[in-house]
């Protein structure tokens, strides 16, 4: 018998007003898979994220999350059954504490999980704990990025969705959210990641998707993806 996805996409059609965004594009992620969406700027990608999360809803096609549909649901109502999502813009409260931006989240799992409390996120962040009383809006950018993963591991999802994680980070920085994403990948939550630097998420993913124009060029195990040189080439440019 087949799993059943935790997330699906099928036949998504999404617009930005009269521009025509995704085309009929169809995306699953596994329990405990990581994927890595690729594709150069303006291919679809957060796109694809946000019409899966209801934030931008399709105008055809249908969303499951645990063969459930959701096509309809509000935003709210899909974190709720255990998917949690880390903009690109981060998102944090800059006027309340890194405690306070913390404990706001934190709940069980969709599933009743609790694997995640604020304990083992100090711990797994230390630079956090070292600022629990100051403002999310004086915290460096790296620091602000370990917030928001932080906040996001504490509602215990089935799936956490990155955008972007890396963006605009010092190299160490950088290397720490990669090393924290793994020890994620490896607590079994699925994972979708985001991020320019296509090495990285490679390196870590079980199955890549690349996007071009709002449909989807690839979809396969990344050594299948680095063997092919010219899509590669055409449309990563790496």
């Amino acid at each position: 018998m087949t799993e059943v996805p935790l997330l699906e996409a099928e036949g998504l059609h999404t617009y930005y007003g009269a521009s025509h965004i995704l085309r009929g594009v169809d995306f699953r992620i596994a329990r405990g898979e990581t994927v890595a969406l690729m594709g150069r700027n303006g291919m679809g990608k957060t796109t694809l994220l946000r019409s899966m999360l209801a934030l931008t809803p399709p105008r055809r096609g249908v969303i499951r999350v645990k063969d459930e549909i959701v096509t309809h649901a509000e935003p709210h109502a899909i974190a709720r059954r255990g998917i949690a999502f880390v903009p690109e813009g981060r998102g944090i409260f800059p006027n309340l504490t890194v405690r306070e931006n913390l404990v706001m989240a934190a709940r069980r799992g969709a599933e009743g999980r609790d694997d995640w409390n604020l304990d083992r996120v100090l711990a797994t962040f230390p630079r956090l704990a070292e600022r629990m009383s100051h403002g999310g809006g004086k915290l460096s950018g790296g620091e602000q990025q370990m917030l928001t993963i932080g906040r996001a591991l504490l509602t215990n999802p089935d799936l956490l969705i990155l955008d972007e994680a890396t963006e605009g980070l010092a190299p160490l920085v950088a290397l720490e959210i990669w090393r924290t994403i793994r020890t994620i990948r490896d607590s079994g939550i699925a994972t979708i990641l985001v991020d320019k630097n296509h090495a990285a998420t490679a390196a870590i993913a079980d199955r890549c998707v690349v996007l071009v124009k709002g449909t989807i060029v690839f979809d396969g195990a990344p050594a299948a993806l680095h063997a092919d040189r010219e899509l590669m080439l055409r449309h990563l440019g790496v």
